[in-house]
């Protein structure tokens, strides 16, 4: 691995552990994302706890700290397990951020990211399966796992070169849902919408 591809992974981390949705309700005057709802500093718990706009900016914010490293990558004409690497530093600085006690997101909008520069298509189709799967159950955690499961066949597909970088990012994901996989089976994880209620009320 070149010195060019070490210093964008290091780069990927620090960058991705700039977490948006702290800041963003520190600036909108919403509850720390960490102490309030799923207690996850995502797009979905901001959206939660109340601050639709602050949520939409915290999710293209996610999204950039994917596709921004690997498409510097891309540009420096970086080798495709080099390019894989920095997208899950990028994964890891959102999930485990150095600036915020490693507590962070779940990192699916970080990974959907990372995955535009690869490939608009597998993009594309991983977004398509995770919308199927939330406008059918209406959990955001099932869709985000449904979809972490299904990539890795989409990448081997269209992009067989990323696919273990690609899986290894999507074995996290899973394993940062495993609080939601088991609500999902005790028939304790509520729908996006009911939540969205009960904020109104």
């Amino acid at each position: 691995m070149s010195i060019t591809a070490y210093l964008l992974i290091i780069a990927a981390y620090i960058f991705g552990s700039i977490s948006s949705a702290i800041i963003f309700c520190r600036l909108s005057g919403l509850p720390d994302p960490r102490e309030c709802g799923s207690h996850n500093s995502g797009a979905t718990n901001v959206l939660r706890i109340g601050g639709r706009i602050s949520a939409l900016g915290v999710l293209l914010f996610d999204i950039l700290k994917g596709s921004l490293p690997v498409l510097c990558a891309f540009q420096l004409g970086l080798e495709p397990s080099e390019i894989g690497f920095i997208a899950l530093a990028a994964c890891l600085g959102h999930i485990f951020p150095v600036f915020f006690q490693f507590r962070g997101g779940k990192g699916a909008a970080t990974a959907f990211g990372a995955l535009l520069p690869m490939s608009t298509v597998v993009a594309g189709a991983a977004l398509c399966s995770w919308l199927i799967v939330f406008l059918l159950f209406g959990f955001s955690s099932l869709s985000a796992v449904v979809t972490a499961l299904v990539v890795p066949f989409y990448i081997w597909w269209f992009r067989p070169e990323f696919t273990f970088p690609v899986a290894l990012v999507c074995c996290l994901l899973v394993y940062r849902h495993h609080d939601n996989i088991q609500r999902l089976w005790r028939g304790q994880e509520e729908r996006i919408w009911d939540k969205l209620k009960v904020g109104k009320e």
